[in-house]
């Protein structure tokens, strides 16, 4: 019985998801289905996989890579004189450390981006989010 509302409620999960993220459509999304599924199925078996499907799903279409008028800005800008150094893996959807200095981008506030072990990175300046490492 458990079983059957969990599957019932993962469906339902991913009929409303889905509208939102046709408009999102990108590889985030591909990428977060599918990381999803594997831990969901790693966890529960092919209900958690049904369900970390559908979260992940949901998560990997929230990351959408910025315009490529912010990432041109980013690249353009001179070296601040303020870098970061961290331990922490740097990576698209994982969050930097609360004591990072961001410097919001001017044309898109959407957007800020910091210097971190010398890579430039474009961050969600409400969650302190990478959505992409500059290359």
């Amino acid at each position: 019985m458990n079983a059957k509302i969990i599957i019932v409620s993962a469906i339902a999960t991913g009929m409303f998801a889905a509208p939102a993220i046709a408009n999102h459509a990108n590889e985030g999304a591909v990428t977060g289905a599918a990381g999803g599924a594997v831990t969901g199925a790693i966890i529960g078996g092919p209900v958690g996989a049904a369900i970390g499907g559908a979260a992940g799903l949901v998560a990997g279409a929230v990351i959408a890579p910025p315009p490529r008028h912010v990432v041109t800005y980013v690249r353009q800008q001179p070296m601040p004189a303020q870098t970061f150094m961290v331990r922490e893996r740097i990576a698209v959807g994982r969050p930097l450390p609360r004591n990072v200095v961001l410097t919001p981008i001017p044309e898109n506030p959407a957007y800020a981006y910091a210097v971190i072990n010398q890579q430039r990175v474009i961050v969600d300046p409400k969650t302190y989010t990478v959505v992409q490492v500059v290359q």
